[in-house]
């Protein structure tokens, strides 16, 4: 091994290794980083003592501050739960009106609502309620099965189509596949019923052909201006809130082939108190929308 020599630039004494001309110098480690070092261990050993740390078998040691975090979460947790509990019993117990009015219940309404709409509705509803493809419009002008706090509440309770007892109940019979209306007469009312909306334009003997055949077979749960009828939960088709879609395949396809919408019954999966906020959060939503 070479003898260790001083180097000429720095002042520092070689290690005696050198590798093509590269000499290795013998530098001290930085003050700064004995500094940093010593500070983190003395960090460690304050933090041991103060704070639980060390665990002893079904146990641990508690630290001399006795902080305990799963205390203050459980605190924090009842905390919650209290504060939660002074508006939702408001909820509960007074009137869709009377909360309605209420700028801080209906604030606490849209918070808990949008995020129970968000895990159990917008799958199908979407997360802004507009709907998709068969799925309503929730902020629609006109609702299925009516938009009235109590008729939102039912719906939402017992569901369309659904295994519940009280289920609303709906079908639009498939009136060319099971041979109840000719095509051409098929052709015709559709005609008919896209005029109503203004989704398209037909000629004239199309649209009072259909017009009379919509009387005869359709009127009954439509209307005898296709108003819809909450009652049966037969949709408007003068509005554009269509929910299968306004376009010629798709209302002949309608016609022709029948629906059937579902919706599941919530009473067994969401509290009444969760059914009340939705409703009151829809609600919110329309009007908003107005």
């Amino acid at each position: 091994m070479a003898l260790k020599k001083r180097d000429p630039h720095t002042g520092y004494l070689t290690t005696g290794h050198e590798w093509n001309g590269i000499t290795e110098l013998n530098t001290p480690v930085p003050r700064a980083v004995y500094v940093f070092l010593t500070a983190a261990a003395l960090f460690a050993v304050a933090y041991w003592i103060l704070m639980p740390a060390w665990p002893l078998g079904t146990t641990y040691t508690k630290g001399l501050l006795g902080i305990d975090e799963r205390s203050a979460v459980a605190q924090a947790t009842r905390e919650a739960a209290r504060a939660r509990g002074a508006w939702t019993a408001r909820i509960a117990s007074e009137s869709f009106d009377d909360i309605r009015k209420d700028r801080q219940l209906m604030e606490m309404v849209r918070q808990s609502g949008r995020t129970l709409f968000g895990d159990n509705c917008a799958a199908c509803h979407g997360a802004n309620a507009r709907g998709a493809r068969g799925f309503p419009d929730l902020t629609a002008a006109s609702m299925l099965w009516g938009g009235s706090p109590d008729a939102i509440a039912q719906t939402i309770r017992v569901g369309v189509n659904s295994e519940h007892p009280q289920t609303r109940s709906s079908q639009m019979p498939a009136f060319g596949h099971d041979g109840m209306l000719a095509r051409k007469d098929v052709e015709n009312v559709v005609a008919y019923v896209r005029s109503l909306s203004g989704a398209a334009k037909a000629k004239d003997e199309a649209v009072a052909a259909g017009r009379a055949i919509f009387s005869a077979n359709c009127a009954a749960c439509h209307g005898e201006r296709g108003t819809g009828n909450v009652e049966v939960g037969a949709p408007d088709l003068t509005d554009r809130a269509w929910i299968y879609g306004d376009d010629l395949q798709t209302v002949h396809e309608t016609v022709w082939g029948g629906r059937q919408g579902q919706m599941p019954t919530w009473e067994g999966r969401l509290s009444e108190l969760d059914r009340k906020i939705l409703t009151l959060y829809l609600l919110d939503l329309r009007a908003a929308r107005r």
